[in-house]
């Protein structure tokens, strides 16, 4: 019996209005940093553990290099062949943006629990204003039939265009850039096949098919007028020029005197990096998280709280931390959120009266559940408390508190130079070729293009990229035009300029498609809109 399409479920109330997507110049949240030293500590094992976690979250420069270096090297081998731990997956979008980009563009974005359904406005030069609603994935659709799942996509798709109807012309097709976040091979610009599942994914018989392929035919049966292109789900991307592309079709994408004069946008899919465990310092707090793309979850916001409650559990276990007493919030995998490091990070109080309120009230440390809480009273005359309401004890001294502060230091900053060291890797492969130097030279610098909550919001964490960066440069001779030379102004930002970007696999899908469809190439505005 087939299964039914469960019905679309809308999260985050109505429909979001256009916006313009401009990053405003509010201020970033600021670190307040804490050492070793700072700690009041309360015995001598308590200082040795802190001694022993520092030494293995800190990434010296040494290492810092020698992850940069191993990455620079495992580009070359996934740009040579397939199979390699960088996939470096070829996108087939050639070209670049230009800034006279127009159209109006539908993306769709999925990811572990939610996908999500955007209208992106191009106009000429920088402007983008987008609409978007966010529909709630059923797990049942994670581990079912492919076929259920693409067709809950289309409905999606649909519902969201019929909301738009008013804003989008009718009889004229609308591309789509479908971010696929899972490893794909990408043999052309809408065309893949899925390598393996992640997040939580699997649906049956679908590894070794085609993802496009497959929203193309739900599309269809609905009669919506709707050309997907193909996006996966990318940690890093850069422009590589296709004749440096070994592992390349021939016969599509030419020898090298035709590719020479072609460039293509690369997906590195850096996650896999050292899947072997050769480089990067692991730590056993790492190895509780799911053993695939371990690199990627030293690093992405998603899984950073987590470690920092695997290590917060590990001091609990040892009596070093809370007394040896834990919390039901604590205890449970994923409590941690990343926006608890945050307030964390930032508490500049004496006292840390912000990481208390983060651990006692957000996280419940210190409170007794009923029955206990009548023990624990009469054990002290005081009368069994009433109501059954909770019992709060002192649950956390100062030790305790600037202890979980200098442990969410020690995370964040890892995961930032851990990026340092991949932007490093991406920056000298680059530089490498005469050709990017010197228009890297003539243009004053690099850009980079970020996006993200941990780059726009964790306190530090930009400062944290920038200062790796400059400690994997400073003594590199080839990388020395980055830097201030004598008589110059500018200096190490000026030449490496970061850019956030809002929404950006939202964006960057609607892009990609529009150079596929050749708008970036003539700046002449095309009807490429809605549904039949």
């Amino acid at each position: 019996m087939a299964t039914a399409t469960p019905p679309v479920q809308l999260v985050d109330g109505d429909l979001e209005p256009a916006r313009v997507l401009v990053a405003k110049n509010r201020p970033r949240p600021c670190r307040t940093s804490i050492t070793q030293s700072d700690i009041v500590y309360e015995t001598q094992k308590q200082q040795v553990a802190i001694t022993s976690l520092v030494q293995e979250f800190t990434i010296l420069p040494i290492t810092l290099k020698a992850i940069k270096d191993r990455f620079k090297s495992e580009m070359a081998k996934g740009l040579a062949k397939q199979g390699e731990t960088l996939a470096m997956v070829q996108t087939h979008i050639l070209g670049r943006l230009n800034g006279s980009e127009t159209g109006t563009y539908l993306t769709l974005d999925i990811g572990g629990t939610y996908l999500r359904v955007v209208l992106v406005e191009l106009s000429q030069g920088s402007a983008v204003s987008t609409r978007q609603k966010k529909y709630a994935i059923d797990p049942l659709l994670k581990v079912g039939e492919p076929k259920v799942l693409f067709d809950f996509m289309a409905t999606c798709i649909d519902s969201f265009l019929l909301a738009n109807d008013a804003v989008i012309p009718k009889r004229s097709q609308l591309e789509l850039g479908f971010t696929f976040s899972f490893p794909v091979l990408q043999t052309s610009i809408n065309s893949g096949t899925l390598i393996e599942w992640t997040k939580g994914y699997n649906c049956h018989g679908m590894v070794g098919k085609d993802p496009a392929k497959f929203l193309q035919q739900a599309l269809l049966s609905r009669n919506l007028n709707v050309n997907v292109w193909l996006g996966t789900g990318s940690n890093a991307a850069y422009i590589e020029r296709v004749d440096r592309i070994g592992k390349r079709d021939t016969t599509v994408l030419g020898d090298n005197a035709e590719a020479s004069a072609q460039e293509m946008a690369i997906n590195i899919e850096f996650g896999a990096f050292d899947n072997e465990r050769t480089v990067p310092p692991m730590t056993m707090f790492d190895n509780k998280n799911p053993s695939k793309q371990l690199f990627e979850k030293m690093i992405a916001g998603m899984y950073l709280g987590e470690i920092t409650r695997n290590v917060l559990l590990d001091l609990i276990d040892n009596r070093l931390l809370f007394r040896g007493r834990s919390s039901h919030k604590l205890d449970t995998p994923w409590e941690f959120l990343t926006e608890y490091m945050s307030v964390i990070e930032e508490d500049s109080t004496t006292d840390l009266e912000d990481v208390r309120r983060m651990l006692e009230d957000n996280l419940g440390l210190g409170q007794v559940e009923p029955l206990e809480s009548q023990l624990v009273a009469e054990a002290r005359t005081a009368g069994p408390t009433s109501g059954g309401e909770l019992l709060k004890e002192s649950a956390t001294t100062l030790s305790d508190r600037q202890i979980v502060k200098l442990v969410v230091e020690l995370i964040g900053e890892r995961s930032a130079r851990l990026a340092a060291a991949v932007l490093g890797g991406i920056l000298e492969h680059t530089m490498g070729y005469t050709w990017a130097r010197n228009e890297a030279e003539r243009q004053g610098g690099v850009d980079i293009g970020v996006d993200g909550s941990l780059y726009g919001l964790y306190p530090g964490y930009d400062s944290d990229l920038v200062r790796g960066l400059q400690e994997l440069f400073i003594l590199e001779p080839e990388m020395s035009f980055l830097f201030a030379k004598d008589g110059e102004s500018g200096g190490f930002m000026e030449k490496i300029r970061f850019g956030r970007s809002l929404d950006g696999s939202s964006v960057g899908a609607a892009l990609g498609a529009a150079l596929a469809t050749g708008t970036a190439t003539d700046g002449v505005t095309k009807s490429r809109h809605a549904r039949k």
